[in-house]
């Protein structure tokens, strides 16, 4: 994969992203093309960064704790890296079960007060 260089287009297309989001990614300094002329390349790290980048988005994780923790990469390694991720991903966890407790609570009361409102409104079914 070292030796792969894709164009601004063929990033977008690859990680299925609107010219927008990568253009803001870069701004935010989640990814840095070599850029000739006014061209852009994406090379294997930038491609594994995307990766990273949208499965992190896909886990609810925030550009800035993402850009924070790639950048840990760039100054510490992997180690650290990883260490930063196990703690994030511990947070995120009881996050989302926290959501997930709220959701069938949710989900229970509105199946409660549909049964309510049908039983009201067709009292013979």
């Amino acid at each position: 994969m070292s030796d792969v260089r894709l164009t601004f287009k063929e990033m977008c297309s690859k990680f299925e992203v609107t010219p927008r989001t990568l253009r803001y990614y870069e701004y935010i300094e989640l990814l840095s093309p070599e850029r000739q002329g006014r061209s852009r390349f994406y090379g294997a790290r930038e491609c594994a960064r995307m990766t990273l980048i949208l499965r992190g988005r896909n886990f609810g994780f925030q550009l800035e704790e993402l850009r924070q923790w790639l950048l840990i990469y760039d100054q510490d390694g992997t180690e650290a890296q990883m260490e930063v991720f196990l703690k994030m991903a511990e947070r995120k966890l009881k996050e989302l079960k926290e959501q997930q407790i709220q959701l069938a609570e949710t989900l229970e009361e509105l199946e409660n007060l549909r049964k309510i409102t049908s039983k009201t409104l067709h009292p013979k079914k």
